[in-house]
Order: C-alpha cells, then structure tokens, then sequence
C-alpha cells in the first residue's frame, strides 16, 4: 500500500513494480487539501491504462490490482480526512473492503514529509510491520529521496 500525501502522490507508480507482480492487490492512497490536487495522481492511474512499457514489463492488466483511494483535509470531496485518521478508525478499511493492517499479509511504501513519515511508521509498527531496505526487506520501506 504505498502511502503518499499532497505534492509527491505517486513516484512510487513507476518505481513499485515488484508488488504489481507480486500482490493481488495494491492500494495507493494520497492525500491533498483540495479535490484540485489530487488530478494529477488521479492521471497517473489512469494513465497506467494505457502505458505500454508497464503493461509489457508488469504484464497486461496490472493495473486493474489497483485501488486508489483519495481524501482531502480543506475541500469537500467524496472521501475527507487525513489518511492516518482515516487508518485509525477504520474507515479506510471498510472503505477498501480489506482487514487491518498484518505484517503476514501486508508491505507498505510511504512517501512524504517527514511528519507524515514519522507518523505513518509508528502506526505500521504498532500494526507489527518492519521497517525494511534494499539490503534487508521488511514489511515496509520510507521513500527518502523526497524528504522536506
């Protein structure tokens, strides 16, 4: 589940190619204040549709694994709030029809500003996922080439 607010939604679309082979099903959330911001991660989705070096290298259909789930904070959109609160309550998992979080079951990608990242661990690690790297994978993997 890569996990991205505001400006960065989805370097993760291109880079991620392991889990689109790997999972059944890969849930992209993003987050922005305004319904306006989230276009550009909603053209990256619809993008991939179309993207013949994806489809060639992932394989034909990936992207119908994806689940994209957008929220804002400020604007009125059909789904509002933070995704950590969202997390926390629940309403994401019953949005999404999934279970919560289990480090059996499920990796996560997260990229954003450091609050956020910092934030995102703690609840992945109360959920009993490992912070992993290149050099020795977990459950779970910080984007830090985009850090504030």
């Amino acid at each position: 589940m890569p996990l991205a607010p505001a400006l960065r939604p989805l370097p993760r679309c291109c880079v991620s190619r392991r889990p689109y082979e790997d999972y059944d099903e890969v849930i992209i959330t993003h987050t922005c204040r305004t319904a306006g911001e989230l276009t550009y991660g909603a053209e990256l989705i619809e993008g991939l549709k179309t993207d013949e070096l994806l489809n060639e290298v992932i394989g034909e259909g990936f992207w119908k694994k994806i689940k994209y789930y957008p929220t804002t904070t400020r604007e009125e959109s059909p789904k509002m709030g933070r995704i950590t609160d969202l997390i926390r309550s629940g309403e994401a998992y019953k949005d999404l029809d999934v279970a919560p979080l289990c480090p059996d079951n499920d990796r996560a990608m997260i990229c954003g500003n450091m609050a956020f990242n910092l934030e995102l661990k703690e609840m992945l690690e109360e959920a009993g996922l490992e912070e992993g790297a290149n050099s020795k994978p977990a459950q779970y993997v910080v984007e830090k080439a985009f850090l504030d």
